[in-house]
């Protein structure tokens, strides 16, 4: 049995006769390695989400956001993104650091089409690409062990009015959440958070 494909899996490509096609595509469009065409393509994107589980497999999933160029493919079958200040419970991150598989994908909502990449995570606060990340608190490394895109049709097609004034910038301090202003957080929030001097 290929590892692509599980019981479950199975069990339904047989139901509805679908096993030679969902072979077909993983033999035809599956890879291990980003295309040049790939890179370009998340490279592009200003959004993904992030599918992650904990030690007991409860699963998550998040939005990431950022500047077009915030996740960068760099090596052939990695990427990088940065995570950025967020809520602090480090839902996604807590998770990969107890059970580093995950999944991204990737969408563009006014060309329709999207890209998965499955794989494993690491998280470091060191990492030599940080400094390249304006805002990044920490950098996630995704070792790819699967990338293949999904057929868009069933996409909205979508346009974006403007990039989150949240996103970190050069030489431009991001405004503070309403949230943190409120009185149950303010008094919670780290001792380095920016809101606290406001």
């Amino acid at each position: 049995m290929s590892d692509t494909y599980h019981e479950g899996m199975r069990a339904l490509q047989d139901r509805f006769d679908t096993r030679r096609l969902a072979d077909r595509l993983d033999e035809t469009l599956a890879r291990r390695v980003f295309t040049d065409e790939d890179r370009q393509f998340v490279e592009s994107r200003s959004l993904f989400f992030l599918a992650t589980a904990d030690a007991s497999g409860h699963p998550d999933c998040s939005y990431k956001g950022g500047p077009p160029g915030f996740v960068r493919v760099s090596a052939p079958d990695e990427l990088a993104f940065p995570s950025y200040d967020g809520n602090g419970m480090f839902r996604s991150l807590g998770n990969v650091q107890v059970n580093p598989l995950v999944a991204l994908l990737f969408i563009d909502f006014e060309k329709p089409r999207r890209l998965r990449v499955l794989g494993t995570a690491s998280v470091t606060e060191t990492d030599a690409l940080r400094n390249a990340f304006p805002g990044a608190q920490l950098v996630v490394r995704v070792r790819a062990s699967r990338i293949f895109p999904n057929c868009p049709r069933y996409i909205h097609r979508m346009q974006v009015v403007e990039l989150s004034p949240y996103t970190p910038r050069v030489g431009a301090a991001p405004p503070v959440p309403g949230w943190k202003r409120q009185p149950a957080f303010r008094e919670v929030l780290p001792r380095d958070d920016p809101a606290r001097e406001r």
